[in-house]
């Protein structure tokens, strides 16, 4: 053996080495990566050929071998790291020559590539890098983080190290808003350092809180990475749990799982968001804490008032705190109470299956083991009494087609015991009553009577739904009751954003909050997949936009405000009229919502076209466009080419040695602690994409063929990440804010300043290792 190293071990060397080379020698990335792979697997062929390179591989035909295998030992976990005793023999890493290796490797790059890139599954998903990187783009070059950033300013600006907390506040809600790490840390590194540098803010802690606030964008949703991250963890933790299943001797993985073997985007999504505001919290409160104790290093700063009407306490606890809080928790306590809910008469034309036990039990020992350490005792113990129960009552069920007085029966039970007030209605409602509340504690002086006539018409709205709609009544029927109340309603809630959109802070705020509520509350909440959201995104991202440049050139944005309109008015038109028209039969009313809905959707597109040309004309969307085509482009080439480098290493047996090392191990936390440091000290000098796509695919079938939950080690692999991404010498974080800083601000500076960030990302990374639930709440309560 050369140097007294396994061949394949000289063949990861070569790797390594040729891949650090390529980064290094200034070549882009994407390049670099491909030339890596091509001339690393040159080097090892020749070495290979040359005889030097030479694999010590397990004898299978070995007595010792078939002892081991006699004795119950499945093959696929024997390895040289688990069985050192075995004997060898010497083969040399390209058993079969490195002109099959590499006719396979063209063979398996065109095939990943078609799957992957141009045809496959995960086509759809990465299609929503291109639109999140658009709306990120076009947020930024409308100058939202100008307007926030001045806004937050003066709101948290009085208070002991307000700056630094309005920082926070602004990098959680760009994170949010446009998931770009370089252009949140670069632009707040030009708009917020200087001013915090004349108010002589200590330069550790302006550049730390920046450069840490820039990086939420790695975590909170929506994340560029978590989409990347997400299109290889589905793969990956499906196939890594059916080959444990394999091994655990159980002969139906998705069964033995208890459900199906799969993880998505928009799980990942809400598993990620409240790591995203454990991580903000944690630095707004450590840049709090910093100028309690060094008030000199972090003053208050009064940076010119904001317009707000001064109000008394009363009035604000009233109207922002207690009205808001009495109409969401009366809404949630209603829904449990059935008072609020559905109304559909929607019945299933067969009746419901038996009930089946939630985890299968009639399994073999190894898979009964291994379904105890995935589940818990508890729920094996559980699904035993179920399906005992299910065996005493004559077994599970077969559904049957209901006859037409069953169907009748149903549809009447389904009426009777509809709720008074439907789901649509009550949501409407809370929505109106906060608008009115919050306009009346914006402006306690403003005239009331158009409040009190808007809150009027709401309660007229559940009066109406309460005493004359009910399940059977037609879409056209309840349109017609509605039309009065919700005129009333609509014209004192009209009345109310008026005022709150003279009000400083909720005119730069609420535009893109609405924006992200409707990006992240569809993905959330389970509505759509992130695709179509990112679509909406881009969309309304242009449309804010252009907004904002006809109210700089004192034009007006009725078209695009009315353009909004439509877009609700289709929704909420979709949800209430079967649209279908293209059955046998179609109804008036159903006719009348097509033709309302098509022509609300070709305004809407108008107004589409419109911004679109609005931010042409004033030069906004030709380089967005050009900057979103190089970054798509950039994470496309990224993806084909590290495609090649694993397969170089596939090639080999690189990525099975890796594998098998990781898997000797027989401890998955310490494995994945393993993992997470390399992860870790590879993001000192690798961009997230090439960690993504060369390191995750590698270990990957190891981390997530565990017991721990898929969604829990994507986040943990995101916000890992994102700590490699500030943490000096190499974070790249850093080299942005430096690019940008003043020359009065040292790199020292920077590396000091976020140390203690560094700090904060570990001990984030520490609660999420040790309180796990932080990350799986809300994908347990929000189905997806």
């Amino acid at each position: 053996m050369l140097f007294g190293l396994d061949g394949v071990e000289i063949g990861l060397i070569i790797v390594f080495l040729t891949l650090f080379g390529a980064i290094l020698s200034g070549f882009p990335v994407a390049f670099a990566i491909a030339g890596a792979g091509a001339i690393s697997f040159g080097i090892i062929a020749s070495l290979d050929s040359a005889g030097l390179l030479i694999h010590q591989a397990i004898d299978t035909s070995s007595a010792a071998y078939a002892a081991l295998v006699s004795d119950g030992a499945n093959p696929n976990s024997i390895s040289i790291f688990r069985n050192p005793e075995l004997p060898r023999i010497e083969e040399p890493v390209f058993p079969q020559g490195w002109e099959v290796a590499m006719e396979r490797n063209v063979a398996f790059i065109v095939n990943r590539i078609n799957e992957r890139v141009l045809a496959g599954q995960s086509i759809e998903t990465l299609l929503a890098v291109l639109m999140f990187v658009l709306m990120g783009i076009v947020l930024e070059r409308s100058k939202i983080a100008n307007d926030l950033l001045t806004t937050m300013a003066r709101v948290f600006g009085p208070l002991p190290g307000g700056l630094a907390v309005s920082i926070v506040v602004v990098g959680a809600f760009l994170a949010a808003s446009t998931g770009i790490v370089g252009a949140t840390v670069v632009t707040m590194g030009l708009l917020a350092l200087p001013t915090m540098l004349r108010n002589n803010y200590s330069p550790e802690l302006a550049t730390g809180v920046i450069a840490a606030s820039g990086t939420l964008g790695q975590i909170i949703p929506p994340s560029i990475v978590i989409v990347l991250l997400g299109t290889l963890a589905g793969d990956i933790y499906s196939a890594a749990q059916e080959n444990r299943a394999v091994l655990a001797g159980c002969t139906d993985a998705l069964t033995y799982l208890g459900e199906p073997a799969v993880v998505s985007v928009g799980t990942l999504f809400q598993a990620a968001l409240l790591p995203g505001i454990l991580l903000a919290g944690l630095y707004g409160a450590y840049a709090f804490g910093f100028a309690m104790l060094n008030p000199s290093k972090a003053p208050p700063v009064e940076l010119g008032s904001t317009n707000a009407e001064p109000i008394t306490r009363g009035e604000g606890l009233t109207w922002f705190l207690f009205v808001p809080v009495a109409l969401v928790a009366g809404t949630l306590l209603l829904g449990q109470v059935n008072v609020i809910g559905s109304q559909s008469m929607q019945v299933d034309s067969f009746s419901d299956v038996g009930q089946s036990a939630s985890l299968r039990t009639n399994v073999g020992p190894e898979c009964q083991a291994s379904m105890i350490e995935l589940h818990g005792q508890e729920a094996w113990d559980a699904a035993q009494e179920e399906q005992a129960s299910i065996d005493a009552a004559g077994g599970v069920a077969q559904s049957v087609r209901l006859t037409e007085e069953e169907m009748t029966a149903a549809i009447a039970a389904k009426v009777a015991n509809a709720a008074p007030i439907g789901t649509g209605i009550a949501v409407l409602v809370v929505l109106f009553g906060l608008a009115l509340s919050m306009a009346r504690g914006v402006s306690p002086s403003a005239d009331p009577r158009p409040i009190i006539v808007g809150a009027g018409g709401l309660l007229l709205l559940l009066l109406v739904d309460i005493l004359f709609i009910s399940p059977t009544t037609s879409a056209m029927g309840t349109v017609v009751l509605m039309a009065i109340p919700s005129v009333i309603a609509l014209w004192g809630t009209t009345y109310a954003v008026k005022i709150m959109s003279k009000n400083e802070l909720i005119r730069v705020v609420f535009p893109p909050l609405v924006l992200i509520v409707a990006v992240l509350g569809s993905i959330l909440g389970g509505i759509t997949n992130p695709t179509p959201a990112a679509a909406l995104g881009a969309a309304g991202a242009i449309m804010l936009a252009a907004y904002r440049k006809l109210k700089e050139q004192d034009k007006s944005g009725k078209i695009i405000i009315n353009s909004t309109f439509a877009v609700a008015i289709m929704i909420l038109i979709g949800i209430n009229f079967d649209l279908r028209i293209n059955l046998d039969e179609v109804s008036a009313e159903s006719w009348i919502g097509f033709l309302v809905a098509y022509a609300a959707y070709l305004y809407a597109f108008f107004g589409l076209l419109f911004s679109c040309w609005v931010l042409y004309r004033s030069g906004v969307l030709s380089p967005a466009v050009r900057e979103t085509a190089k970054v798509t482009s950039m994470v496309f080439t990224i993806l084909i080419a590290s495609q090649l480098l694993n397969l170089v290493v596939i090639s080999f047996g690189g990525e099975h040695y890796i594998q098998d090392f990781l898997k000797s191990f027989d401890n998955e936390f310490r494995v994945f602690l393993i993992v997470m440091l390399i992860m870790f000290v590879l993001g000192f000098v690798l961009d997230f994409l090439e960690i993504i796509y060369i390191v995750v695919p590698i270990v990957g079938p190891v981390i997530y063929g565990g017991s721990f939950d898929p969604a829990w080690v994507t986040i943990m692999i995101a916000v890992n990440l994102q700590t490699s991404f500030l943490t000096p010498p190499f974070g790249f974080a850093l080299f942005y804010l430096r690019g940008v800083a003043p020359k009065e601000v040292t790199t020292a500076h920077i590396y000091r300043g976020v140390i203690p960030f560094v700090l904060i990302q570990v001990v984030g990374l520490a609660i999420l290792w040790f309180f796990p639930g932080i990350v799986t709440i809300i994908p347990d309560l929000i189905p997806n």
